[in-house]
């Protein structure tokens, strides 16, 4: 029923296909099919002649529960242990508790040790796989380390190689630009659990370096099938760029998908037109698509082909009354802005780079503008964070409320303040790598702090992410190869704490620790380009107090586009 709903689809001949590649979402056909990411990826395979992609999903709640529940392909019903190549595609570090799962349904061992060549290989790619590929070293065969597009090509082709057994296969794999190889690579620990070294066997680069696209209109990323049954399905998505120029120091896209990259305005339009055919509103997906250059001229082009336009993210300090037109004309009556904190300096600690006199402006913008609701997202727990912090972004709140209400008042009809509180998750590759999360006691307080005083202004309500999964999603972004055979008592819901102690592992290691400034991590076998220098530069920064301004096309300080210049 679902192919029936889909459009788009490519579809090849299975006997007439050398390789085969099961292309899997560790989550439902809902979120996968809103991946532009996952698309690209199925869409690329399938241009080629010699390979056939099929999709694989997680199997819903109900499903799952029902007896015999199974896997197979949503396109020709085949079980994954037919395909030469089972390919998972991950973009949020608790769906690896989901492997488990799919791997038991399919019947394949999970660790790779315990897989014989009769196996299909295992990859693992997807942004997750180039900010931390550690926790599944054990599990997975592969990695691919940076973006689809110029890292399949030679990995299929090598593939198609049938005359290679299993090892001398991944041994040419090492050597491909961007493929990571897990078995050749290991770490040795210290007894008090830092790794202080990691041996790497002849053939193998010592750091594998992340591929990227240097040029986006070399290859389309849109909704190459188009389905409804997803949360964007009313619209067809279209990436205008990708990477971000201004360096928040929490954001790890902020800094694996540099150099900042966009599409011309032809290219999108051409995009746009093959859109148009199938849905009559356009998703422009970016980073911030208000820093897109041409961001103008491209509204302007999809409005006079009769199109609407949904805007992924809003940037406070980029929006203008035109923007906002074009919001309220597309029907959106909900728009979500992100302050991040509520004091300036806090702001200037994360190197936001807005201050609260744009936050107030941008708000009174969108409520002049006709947007009912507005949602505004926190993150509680950064480094050096006070109390004071936390009763700023009540006062922050108060002052947007009054602006809301009041133009409620004029149109006739008050909107809605939704307030949504995260806590801050260390990752890999920022400068706040060094820093350890805060502790969950601590957090949970701040949100109830928070709850009590939001409950008392008018139509303003607040949500959070649950502190459990919070310290979930660290742990495993964090985390080194030692913990993957947890994860199956994790998918079965065992205490993690717990867990980890009959393991003979810490949480807190893993999680709340600072580590030192000379720490050997687990993704430093990664080489993103950035200089784990400058990153460390960046920190001391923030701590001093001091902005970094965004980079721009002559850049070089950081490393991706030259040597770098930050003296660090």
């Amino acid at each position: 029923m679902r192919l029936e709903a889909e459009t788009g689809t490519v579809f090849h001949s299975w006997q007439q296909s050398r390789f085969r590649v099961a292309l899997i979402y560790p989550n439902t056909y809902h979120h996968g099919m809103s991946n532009l990411g996952f698309l690209t990826v199925y869409h690329l395979l399938n241009q080629r002649n010699d390979c056939l992609c099929e999709r694989f999903f997680l199997p819903d709640k109900e499903e799952l529960a029902q007896p015999g529940c199974s896997l197979v392909s949503l396109e020709s019903g085949r079980p994954l242990s037919d395909f030469d190549l089972l390919a998972f595609s991950i973009s949020f570090e608790n769906d690896y508790l989901n492997l488990p799962t799919i791997l038991n349904l399919a019947g394949i061992p999970m660790m790779s040790a315990d897989r014989d060549p009769s196996w299909p290989l295992i990859l693992f790619g997807g942004v997750c796989a180039f900010i931390n590929p550690e926790p599944l070293a054990d599990i997975v065969d592969l990695v691919a380390i940076g973006e689809a597009e110029p890292l399949l090509s030679g990995l299929i082709d090598l593939l198609l190689e049938r005359s290679l057994d299993r090892d001398d296969c991944l041994q040419k794999m090492a050597q491909l630009p961007g493929i990571y190889v897990p078995r050749f690579y290991h770490p040795i620990y210290a007894h008090t659990g830092e790794i202080t070294q990691v041996d790497v066997e002849a053939g193998a680069p010592a750091r594998v370096a992340r591929q990227f696209l240097a040029d986006l209109d070399q290859s389309a990323s849109r909704s190459f099938v188009q389905t409804s049954d997803t949360e964007f399905g009313t619209m067809a998505l279209t990436e205008i760029s990708r990477g971000c120029s201004r360096g928040c120091r929490f954001c790890a896209a902020g800094f694996v998908y540099l150099p900042p990259r966009e599409r011309s305005l032809d290219n999108l339009i051409e995009q746009v037109e093959v859109g148009l055919c199938q849905r009559e509103r356009i998703g422009l997906v970016a980073a911030a698509v208000s820093d897109y250059s041409e961001i103008e001229n491209l509204q302007k082009g999809i409005m006079e082909r009769d199109g609407q336009i949904s805007m992924s993210s809003l940037r406070l300090d980029a929006l203008t009354p035109a923007e906002v037109a074009i919001i309220n004309q597309a029907g959106h009556r909900s728009v979500a802005i992100a302050p991040e904190a509520g004091s300036q300096r806090l702001r200037d600690f994360i190197n936001k780079g807005i201050s609260e006199e744009q936050i107030l402006a941008a708000v009174q913008l969108l409520a002049d503008g006709g947007i009912k609701n507005l949602k505004l997202y926190f993150i509680i727990g950064f480094p050096e964070e006070q109390q004071s912090d936390i009763d700023a972004i009540v006062d922050l709140t108060e002052k947007i409320a009054v602006i809301w209400r009041e133009a409620g008042r004029i149109r006739g009809q008050l909107g809605n303040l939704t307030l949504s509180v995260n806590p801050f998750i260390p990752k890999p590759f920022t400068p706040f790598q060094w820093a350890g999360m805060e502790p969950g006691t601590s957090l949970k307080k701040k949100i109830r702090r928070l709850q009590a005083a939001i409950s008392h202004i008018p139509n303003t309500r607040m949500n959070n992410e649950s502190i459990r999964s919070a310290i979930l999603q660290t742990f495993l972004s964090r985390a080194d190869r030692r913990i993957g055979p947890l994860l199956p008592r994790l998918t079965a819901g065992d205490n993690l704490k717990q867990l980890c102690k009959k393991s003979g592992l810490s949480l807190d290691f893993y999680v709340t620790r600072e580590r030192g400034a000379d720490e050997v991590f687990p993704w430093d076998i990664l080489d993103q380009g950035v200089k784990k220098g400058y990153l460390w530069h960046e920190y001391q920064r923030a701590l001093q107090q001091k902005l970094t301004s965004p980079c721009t096309p002559d850049c070089q300080r950081c490393g991706v586009c030259g040597e770098g210049t930050c003296h660090c």
